[in-house]
């Protein structure tokens, strides 16, 4: 793509032309996804960075000046979209390690010690209770971390319904675990 047809595309992607962002996916999807997939290594997490750089992007287009090189800011966005995702997953590692440490010490007496294994399949048993919209709104928080905003566009319904199913959800599995005990809630609050 020459420098005439990118200031051009960029115009009419700014000016909310809807065949804009689709040329555009269609021009720099493949290098993004290949961009990402060398760093994460998962064709799902590729694509769910793919998909999330277009979403922010699309919704900061009037904020693009119009000299911007949209490759140059694609690849941006996807770079530092991955290295989030690297930051996030150290953070989790980082502290299920500290909580796993922090669990053996002060629960080193073999009647006390858990089977956490257990309890993470405790848990899913119980999710499976859910009725499906909120099965399916929790897992989408939970597993794929997506945010309220991001669930409610996926299933075209109000933040505010994503909000009140995550709620109930989590009381219903807090109240069916609360027969295994605090250690079980404190599991379920801690990685999940």
């Amino acid at each position: 793509m020459n420098k005439t047809e990118a200031r051009e595309l960029l115009k009419q992607f700014k000016a909310d032309d809807k065949n804009a962002i689709d040329k555009l996916y269609e021009i720099f999807s493949g290098k993004l996804y290949n961009f990402a997939y060398a760093y994460l290594k998962t064709e799902a997490d590729a694509l769910d960075v793919v998909q999330n750089v277009f979403i922010n992007v699309w919704d900061k287009r009037e904020s693009l000046k119009s000299d911007t090189n949209l490759e140059a800011y694609l690849f941006t966005v996807t770079k530092n979209t991955v290295i989030s995702i690297f930051r996030k997953k150290a953070q989790e590692k980082d502290y299920l390690e500290h909580l796993r440490n922090t669990a053996v010490l002060t629960y080193n007496d073999t009647e006390k010690q858990y089977d956490y294994e257990f309890l993470y399949e405790k848990i899913q048993q119980i999710i499976e209770e859910l009725p499906v919209q909120r099965k399916r709104i929790f897992k989408l928080s939970k597993e794929k971390g997506l945010s309220n905003k991001d669930i409610a566009a996926e299933l075209n319904i109000s933040v505010k319904t994503v909000e009140d199913h995550k709620a109930k959800a989590k009381r219903f599995i807090k109240t069916k675990l609360q027969e295994s005990g605090f250690i079980a809630l404190l599991f379920f609050e801690m990685f999940l």
